[in-house]
């Protein structure tokens, strides 16, 4: 997802999203500790992803404007 599609959402809508996110992390990593992992490099997009999430969050929080 884009960082401008995730701008659109809403508080609640990215909170979801926050969670979700962190729902498939776990999962993820417990995949990788199991061996069933095919794709590691889903792990880091994930990451990207969660980390993407809070900063727009964050933004929000402190009133921050950007183009």
């Amino acid at each position: 997802m884009k960082v401008k599609e995730l701008k659109d959402l809403s508080n609640v809508e990215l909170s979801k999203k926050l969670d979700d996110s962190k729902d498939e992390l776990f999962k993820l990593r417990f995949q990788l500790a199991t061996g069933q992992l095919d794709n590691p490099m889903k792990i880091k997009e994930c990451k990207r992803k969660i980390a993407r999430v809070q900063t727009i969050i964050r933004e929000r929080e402190l009133g921050i404007r950007q183009a």
